[in-house]
This record gives structure tokens, C-alpha cells and sequence, in this order.
């Protein structure tokens, strides 16, 4: 089964949030759909894939989850900027 890490942004990119599922197209589903009416990404209208990885076991990817969230922004920035510059959806090519 694999595990993915996971980066959403709002339509503006200025919000960012860092996630680690092994269901990467029903997670992204739940943030788009606000499924937790409270959770950060319904409250900041974080629901556009911006970049993810995939794993063959979970602990890798919580670790890989850990270690971007523990970088600034800049560098986030460019870790999504090179796989998607335009910062797109990246959602529908999964469905």
C-alpha cells in the first residue's frame, strides 16, 4: 500500500498545508469537500494539490511529512515550484 506526503494550497497560494495519507485521492477529496468544518483547510480554503510523494511504508513518509514541515516557507516554495511551477491542481490527473 502506498503512503503519500502530501501539499495543499488556497487559489491565492498564500496558505500552505503539509499532509501524510495512504489514500492520497479521498484525503484530497475530504479538503475540498470540507469534511471537518473546523480542521485549518476548510478554515483557510486549502483544497488545491500543489505537490506530493509517494512511499512504500508509512513511517518514510511521516518522517518526509515531519521534515517539510520543519522547513520555512521559502524552501517549501521551491520544493513545490520544482515539480509544478504554475502550482496547479495536480487533483485531477489522479481522478
Amino acid at each position: 500500500m502506498p503512503y503519500y506526503v502530501y501539499i495543499l494550497s488556497n487559489e491565492h497560494n498564500t496558505t500552505i498545508y503539509t499532509g501524510v495519507t495512504n489514500d492520497l485521492i479521498r484525503r484530497v477529496y475530504e479538503h475540498k469537500h470540507h469534511h471537518d468544518l473546523n480542521s485549518f483547510s476548510s478554515k483557510y480554503h486549502v483544497n488545491k494539490l500543489v505537490y506530493y510523494e509517494i512511499f512504500s511504508q508509512p513511517k518514510p513518509a511521516i518522517y518526509r511529512e515531519k521534515q517539510i514541515k520543519g522547513t520555512n516557507r521559502k524552501k517549501k516554495n521551491q520544493l513545490i515550484s520544482e515539480l509544478n511551477p504554475e502550482w496547479k491542481d495536480l487533483y485531477s490527473e489522479l481522478v
